[in-house]
């Protein structure tokens, strides 16, 4: 009779605050964020400058899950 398998042990390194980095992927799908060119930042419709803030978010979503998720010391 075979031994029962062992119970699965998350991978080291793993972390509940990966998930976050989700955000940035999901957040661009949303189409009624950016489906007008109404307001205008600086010149540009609606869609162009929600590009950059997507790109901002993306960068400051890994940033804070590399400071929570990094060992010390």
């Amino acid at each position: 009779m075979a031994a029962p398998p062992e119970p699965r042990r998350p991978a080291t390194g793993s972390s509940r605050w990966h998930w976050l980095l989700i955000v940035p992927v999901v957040v661009p799908l949303l189409v009624f964020l950016y489906n007008s060119k109404d307001p205008y930042l600086f010149g540009f419709p609606r869609f162009y400058w929600l590009q950059l803030a997507f790109i901002l978010l993306g960068v400051a979503t890994t940033t804070l899950v590399y400071q929570l998720t990094r060992k010390r010391g």
